[in-house]
């Protein structure tokens, strides 16, 4: 079968979508791209060439996929010393039916240098560019970040093989950021973060095709469901265009919290009416890590006060007591972020706020960027933590510690989800084995 994709111009910087209907489900499907000069058909590109699975139509098949995020931060770029993003190639190498990126997808704020001195006394050698040489404020410098990963030949064969859904975080922007900020920085001649939003949404949007959005929303908009089959609906969450400014985050009320009061609306509506055996909960941010933002304010949901929720955490409970009261069975949390790898437990018995049923919370990353140490647990909502692998030392490399990711697997037949926390190299950090409909496992 033949699609007439868009016209390739500057406008889109040379990007383009084709929604592709009628596919049958369950299959292996093999494309390939021609790109032909619209004046001259005869003159024609050689084609590019990919595959991916169709969402099933029956459980029996079953789901495995991936995810992680944090990608080229912190001055970690692509190294040719080392092969570049090997990971992507072990990842390919599971074919999952897709792989769920958390955030972070490019390092916006991030230059990459030429070269960075290890610890030891060797030097990592990145792959350089113009548009990474200095952070990003102009759409093109935007456009420039989400090309540099493109350079690296693991993700690109990566993309060829394996259908992606993606979120955004902070970095695709700046580090940190919040509507309505002004910036206080000197690296920076366009103050007004909103500005900068906009231009790094578009590029995002140009860069990561996130499908057909309902009548009246806006374009771009980054929050959404993915339904994956009778065994599992994804819910995409977008935790940094409707947030608050960052602060103590101690407010008694709070409206707007994290989510903004339209996506948490949605968020309730959708998981209600989900009929998945499984609901994952695609958060770019974690709940009950406690990620600071300066010395006083607070960048994620949870502040470090144990008691009952207060600022952005008021908006969780309402969703998990929702949750609980509307019976909706088989969520967990999948986030990335903090650049290390975690499996927390939440618990009412454990917790200052009680009127929720027990949950999991799965961390991954990053996948080429710097590791840092573990954040403190926030005990309103009853974390506990049954495994952890972080460094003892801020901004470590990927020489240094391998990139990280995750996998879920669903059995087709019993229903069961399986979670293991992966690093490069192929071992297995961390197995959890979840079962259906049951609640405090």
């Amino acid at each position: 079968r033949r699609w007439r994709g868009p016209l390739l111009t500057p406008g889109t910087d040379f990007t383009g979508t084709t929604a592709l209907h009628g596919l049958p489900p369950g299959e292996q499907i093999h494309y390939r791209v021609t790109l032909t000069d619209p004046d001259d058909p005869r003159r024609a590109s050689r084609p590019l060439t990919g595959t991916f699975r169709t969402v099933p139509a029956r459980r029996s098949a079953g789901v495995r996929f991936l995810w992680s995020g944090d990608i080229a931060g912190q001055g970690w770029g692509i190294n040719p010393d080392r092969g570049g993003w090997r990971v992507y190639e072990e990842m390919a190498r599971l074919d999952p039916d897709f792989f769920l990126c958390s955030g972070d997808t490019i390092y916006a704020d991030g230059p990459i240098q030429p070269s960075v001195t290890l610890p030891d006394g060797t030097v990592w050698r990145n792959l350089t560019t113009e548009a990474k040489s200095a952070v990003a404020q102009s759409l093109d410098e935007y456009r420039g970040a989400f090309r540099y990963n493109l350079l690296d030949a693991h993700l690109r064969r990566f993309n060829a093989q394996v259908p992606q859904i993606t979120q955004w975080d902070d970095h695709e922007v700046r580090n940190n950021w919040y509507p309505g900020q002004i910036l206080d920085d000197p690296l920076y001649t366009e103050k007004r973060i909103d500005v900068l939003a906009a231009r790094a949404r578009r590029a995002f949007s140009e860069y990561f095709p996130i499908g057909t959005l309902p009548p009246g929303d806006p374009d771009g908009r980054v929050h959404r469901v993915l339904r994956h089959g009778p065994l599992l609906d994804v819910f995409v969450l977008d935790m940094r265009t409707y947030r608050d400014p960052n602060s103590r985050n101690r407010q008694v009320d709070d409206p707007q919290g994290i989510l903004g009061a339209h996506q948490l609306n949605w968020l309730k509506r959708e998981l209600s009416r989900s009929r998945a055996v499984w609901k994952v909960i695609a958060a770019d941010m974690p709940l009950g890590l406690v990620v600071a933002d300066g010395a006083t304010d607070f960048e994620a949901v949870a502040q470090g006060d144990p008691g009952a929720p207060l600022g952005r955490e008021l908006q969780i409970a309402e969703l998990l007591r929702h949750i609980k009261h509307a019976r909706v069975t088989g969520t967990l949390w999948l986030t990335a972020d903090v650049h290390y790898t975690s499996a927390q437990h939440y618990a009412p018995e454990r917790a200052a706020f009680k009127d929720f049923a027990p949950f999991w919370e799965f961390v991954s990353g990053p996948l080429s960027a710097g590791g840092f140490p573990s954040v403190p647990l926030d005990g309103t909502f009853g974390p506990r933590q049954t495994f952890l692998k972080a460094p003892t030392r801020a901004n470590v490399s990927p020489a240094e510690l391998p990139p990280n990711y995750g996998e879920v697997s669903i059995d087709g037949h019993s229903g069961e989800l399986t979670v293991r926390l992966r690093e490069e190299g192929g071992r297995v950090l961390y197995t959890r084995v979840l079962r259906p409909g049951l609640v405090g496992q």
